[in-house]
């Protein structure tokens, strides 16, 4: 991916805190590993103490209602290009083991789902495109 690298995470704001905290963090995590440029990289301060980075620009956390999330994510995934395209779909919440969701998936329609969050990662005008009309999450 270029270094035209913007991010944008959406969640459902009427999940109650826990679970908002948790998509957004799960969300996080595939975006990073998706494209780790994304941070990835160590710094130190004066006395040497060395810390990793979280992250190497602004996330912004905007708020729409699942429906609405669904409908981007399936438009995201729809359009070309380089990009990553993180959803967190409310089935997924009850599966606490990795290998019991990549079983699951294969089986279920993403664009019948609920879908609690999504993450995207990509050019500037892309992820603009797509999230410019929604407001943060407060």
């Amino acid at each position: 991916m270029s270094t035209d690298i913007r991010i944008a995470i959406v969640v459902d704001p009427g999940l109650p805190a826990g679970l908002l905290a948790n998509t957004v963090g799960a969300v996080a995590v595939g975006l990073g590993a998706r494209v780790p440029a994304l941070a990835g990289s160590r710094l130190a301060d004066r006395d040497g103490r060395a810390i990793d980075v979280s992250a190497n620009r602004p996330v912004p956390v905007l708020q729409a209602p699942a429906e609405a999330i669904r409908a981007l994510m399936l438009k995201a995934l729809a359009q070309p290009g380089e990009r990553a395209v993180v959803p967190f779909p409310a089935f997924a919440r009850g599966l606490h083991v990795f290998a019991d969701y990549a079983a699951a998936l294969p089986e279920r329609d993403l664009g019948a789902e609920t879908i609690d969050g999504l993450g995207l990662a990509g050019p500037e005008r892309w992820v603009r495109s797509l999230t410019g009309a929604l407001k943060l999450l407060r």
